[in-house]
């Protein structure tokens, strides 16, 4: 079963489940992109951060070659990293990432973050020589408009959106921008809804993309603690799942996308893989979707303060 498509506010479409790529190894990477695309996911979520981009590029290149696929048969997305965001770098951080996916343009691109730093060499989130965060005192609708935006008139991008942003920040770029974003990647699960997020945003005709779609069991230690409640146990989904007779994962999905919100679930195990391509088969009711709404608690599972709330943030 194909992923429905949702419409973005240029008219373009595009599919509202996806595979998520975070932290996927080269040959987890590898296998599970190919496990997806077989099982007919056409849209593959990743960025220049993951380091995984020629992986994917490999074999999206092996299922062209093949006569599997066309290009036009699947989408991908990909992210602008935060040394990138001076507006004369931004297309040299998307041209790098087409280089590795082996593509002449992605089909949606997004600011991963609304933070700008320095490259210092030193830190994933680059760091100076005190240790402090090596921000940059640019404002994200100056990257947008001087750099995103070109991304789209040289054709090297069909759309474009931002991940990790705040309403405040959406709403600067819409004051200025003359291509405005299509979706704004967050997270986002029934602890942690967005309620508020996702109603301003449809306000505005942008989509929700939802990362850590089913409370990300598989986190990095970084971001884990002991006390952290595990979505997929909780007593309201495992009660749909008898219900349904469907797996907890499936329920949650269908959740978000019944709320027309786009997922990108990642996974490297092949049966989960095809089985969140499942949830088009069945719909929550009403009441269901009331209790799922009902478990929501604000828990965030992912923050960094260098990017929401560090007091040097310089915007």
């Amino acid at each position: 079963m194909a992923s429905p498509m949702v419409t973005f506010n240029n008219g373009n479409r595009y599919p509202i489940l996806g595979l998520g790529t975070a932290a996927a190894t080269t040959d987890e990477c590898k296998n599970a992109v190919r496990t997806a695309l077989d099982a007919g996911y056409r849209h593959i979520d990743t960025a220049y951060a993951y380091g995984n981009e020629a992986d994917i590029g490999e074999v999206l290149q092996e299922y062209m070659k093949a006569g599997k696929l066309k290009r036009s048969d699947f989408f991908v997305t990909t992210k602008l990293w935060l040394t990138y965001h001076q507006p004369e770098r931004v297309l040299e951080g998307l041209d790098l990432s087409l280089s590795k996916l082996k593509l002449d343009y992605v089909d949606l691109f997004l600011m991963h973050t609304p933070c700008a730093f320095e490259e210092t060499g030193n830190g994933f989130i680059p760091l100076r020589a005190d240790g402090k965060p090596a921000f940059l005192n640019i404002l994200p609708e100056e990257t947008w408009t001087k750099g995103m935006e070109k991304a789209v008139k040289l054709g090297k991008a069909k759309n474009i959106g931002v991940s990790n942003f705040t309403c405040d920040q959406i709403d600067r770029i819409f004051k200025v921008a003359t291509i405005k974003p299509v979706t704004n990647q967050v997270e986002c699960h029934a602890y942690f809804n967005q309620a508020d997020m996702h109603r301003f945003c449809q306000q505005r005709g942008i989509f929700i993309t939802s990362y850590g779609p089913l409370g990300s069991p598989g986190r990095a230690p970084a971001y884990r603690k002991d006390t952290d409640p595990v979505l997929m146990d909780d007593p309201v989904i495992k009660k749909l799942t008898d219900k349904y007779k469907k797996s907890a994962g499936q329920i949650l999905l269908r959740n978000l996308t019944q709320r027309n919100i786009l997922v990108i679930p990642k996974s490297s195990n092949p049966v989960r893989i095809k089985q969140n391509m499942e949830i088009f088969d069945f719909i929550l009711t009403d009441d269901d979707m009331k209790q799922i709404e009902g478990i929501n608690t604000n828990h965030r599972l992912f923050f960094n303060d260098n990017f929401v709330g560090h007091p040097e943030r310089p915007f």
